[in-house]
């Protein structure tokens, strides 16, 4: 196990990604949809507060800045017309989706329950993003999303015994970036589609 310092660094190795796609979202090379970045925004930060709520500890950072880094994303995404990504009508159906998740989680009010709905709900919200990456690898990048699954590794390193509350929330954030940055590294849609068109 590690000192309990690297879930500090493993946050900060993923700010830097989220800065970095930050960044390049003002420049308009990345176009996030910012329904997923939206509720990237308000579910891990409601997903924090249920861990505050079950006695989790600094490991609750990580899944903190999960939640409030995509949401300067989320605003940047406005400052500049050419990272405008067009909001599809399945979009807004993921987005409904990813809210009832949340509904869920008010209905409940346990703390690993609302965790779990908040994986779901997340889920949901990313699937925009997942499909934007397996079509279209060219509005995004790849290395912001690996150095968040290297600060969440620092971060499990670090964890002195792992629980749902302390460690669900970003073991399913550590799979999701794992997902979107194969998509976009490899480019696997373009490998993928000309098999499927067969």
């Amino acid at each position: 196990m590690l000192p309990g310092y690297f879930i500090i660094i493993g946050t900060l190795a993923g700010a830097a990604g989220s800065a970095a796609y930050l960044v390049e979202t003002v420049r308009g090379r990345v176009k996030p949809n910012r329904v997923t970045f939206l509720l990237w925004s308000i579910i891990p930060l409601i997903a924090f507060f249920a861990q505050i709520n079950q006695g989790v500890g600094l490991e609750a950072l990580m899944t903190f800045s999960t939640g409030f880094l995509p949401l300067t994303v989320f605003i940047a995404s406005f400052a500049n017309r050419r990272s405008v990504w067009k909001v599809t009508r399945f979009d807004l159906v993921c987005g409904v989706l990813s809210l009832a998740g949340l509904l869920l989680w008010m209905v409940t009010k346990v703390g690993n329950v609302a965790i779990f709905f908040n994986i779901v709900a997340d889920g949901l919200a990313a699937v925009p993003t997942i499909v934007k990456a397996y079509r279209f690898p060219d509005t995004e990048i790849s290395w912001p999303w690996l150095a968040t699954i290297f600060g969440i590794i620092l971060t499990l390193l670090a964890i002195p015994a792992f629980t749902f509350a302390n460690c669900g929330f970003i073991v399913y954030i550590m799979v999701m970036n794992s997902i979107i940055f194969s998509l976009v590294q490899f480019r696997l849609g373009e490998k993928l589609q000309p098999r499927i068109n067969r």
